[in-house]
């Protein structure tokens, strides 16, 4: 039974180190954020509130019904209920009745409020969209950021390799006098550096992980990693694109100007509603109660006297504003003053989004020539380390210019790296300025 417990105990160990250490993929990193995201899960509240005040103003529509029942004990000199007389006794008695009633007609208030609840949700939901843009591309970023710095100590650890061999090749030449010791203390040193940045690099590796997860909301940070992908630069034509056509795209499918202009419609709405506190309500009513005491002089039971003493009442009631203190003109000023003050946010947020579009236009341009010429610069760097190394081993040149070659080469991988993951983002923000949906981005 112990033989197989034990093989068993290190299967399940396996499988749960295995799941700790789980390698999270761009999009599983989007969609942990989108789903427990605490803006993402506020903005989602404020859309249920939006709901509850459609549902109120649905509301306004229907009659209202309300009931009531009184008990009541008295003692001394009261009104008798079943005969409408004082009497100086002690007395016992219980009303109730039931309430209708219904608006006619408020100003156009209740339609205005339903328009404007409408409006209230799209709104929400706009708002929510533009969070959940945001933050799918604050985590790309960061993601890409990892990677970045992962591929960066990938080139030290590969280059350090090759300095490693190099190093035993030439212990071997100065063992046998073909090489000067000097050279062998500058590949040494040349090591050392390398080690130095690889330790450094291994460090800014672990920072990033732990900022990724912290906007991801996990706490492990010591299991959390990403898979490593090779990512491609996806261009799907975005790039050769006219800037206006991506402005125009932008106008019709960012949520900022959305935003704006359901903003502006609330404030059409808003002043709408004040005006109509100018207007006079007429509302229609229907009542019906009935009552009981203890002390009935015919000694009538309960229910005899429930049904005896009924009544119902029923008519319309019409209130006119004559004069409150210029409460309702104060209202609509205000509601027309923030009327106009949205109106102004709604071309501003035009005009930003125009300039961010530009932005992020000029910014993807650049960064595909910066790319485009750190590949070149690589490409050189390369060839000319290939040629210092060859020089260097047939005792041409000395370690130390070998050693300033190879940090070329090294420098320019790294900043090759930069550049390509520099350009897939700003690549990606232009795509989403465009109107493609943060879940649809290709990387």
């Amino acid at each position: 039974m112990k033989k197989i417990a034990i093989p068993f105990f290190f299967l399940i160990l396996s499988i749960s180190l295995n799941a700790q250490k789980k390698q999270w993929t761009l999009q599983e990193c989007v969609t942990h954020a989108l789903e427990n995201n605490i803006s993402v899960k506020q903005s989602q509240l404020d859309i249920e509130i939006t709901e509850a005040d459609k549902l109120e103003a649905i509301g306004n529509f229907l009659p209202s019904l309300n009931a009531d029942v009184r008990v009541s004990k008295s003692t001394g000199l009261s009104l008798n209920p079943t005969n409408n007389q004082y009497e100086n006794t002690t007395l016992g008695s219980a009303s109730g009745g039931v309430n209708v009633g219904y608006t006619l007609f408020d100003g156009l208030k209740n339609v205005r409020q339903l328009q404007r609840s409408k409006l209230s949700a799209l709104a929400a939901q706009y708002r929510l969209d533009k969070m959940k843009d945001d933050i799918a591309l604050l985590v790309a970023n960061s993601y890409l950021q990892v990677l970045l710095n992962k591929a960066n100590l990938e080139v030290a650890k590969s280059q350090n390799i090759v300095t490693l061999q190099q190093l035993e090749r030439t212990n071997n030449l100065v063992d046998a006098g073909v090489l000067p010791r000097g050279d062998l203390l500058e590949i040494k040193a040349t090591s050392a550096g390398e080690k130095q940045r690889i330790a450094v690099s291994e460090n800014t590796v672990k920072i990033s992980l732990i900022s990724l997860a912290q906007l991801l909301l996990i706490k492990d940070y010591s299991s959390f990693d990403i898979a490593d992908e090779d990512y491609k630069i996806i261009d799907g034509g975005i790039a050769d694109k006219d800037v206006s056509e991506i402005i125009n795209s932008a106008k019709e499918s960012r949520s900022e100007v959305k935003i704006a202009q359901k903003n502006l419609e609330l404030a059409e709405k808003d002043v709408q509603l004040s005006q109509g506190n100018y207007y006079p309500t007429l509302s229609a009513f229907f009542g019906y109660s009935s009552r009981y005491a203890d002390n009935d002089p015919l000694d009538r039971d309960f229910v005899e006297q429930l049904y005896l003493n009924d009544g119902i009442s029923y008519g319309l009631q019409l209130n006119v504003p004559i004069f409150n203190g210029f409460a309702v003109r104060s209202s609509v000023k205000r509601s027309k003053v923030n009327l106009k003050n949205t109106e102004y946010q709604l071309e501003q947020a035009r005009l930003d989004l125009e300039s961010n579009v530009y932005q992020a236009y000029v910014d993807a341009n650049g960064a595909l020539k910066a790319y485009e010429a750190a590949t070149v610069a690589l490409e050189s760097q390369e060839l000319a380390y290939q040629y210092a190394k060859d020089r260097y081993d047939v005792g041409l040149t000395n370690a130390f210019d070998f050693s300033q070659s190879k940090l070329r080469f090294d420098n320019a991988k790294i900043e090759e790296n930069r550049a390509k993951f520099e350009y897939i983002f700003k690549l990606k923000v232009l795509e989403l300025y465009f109107g493609v949906p943060a879940s649809e981005l290709k990387f």
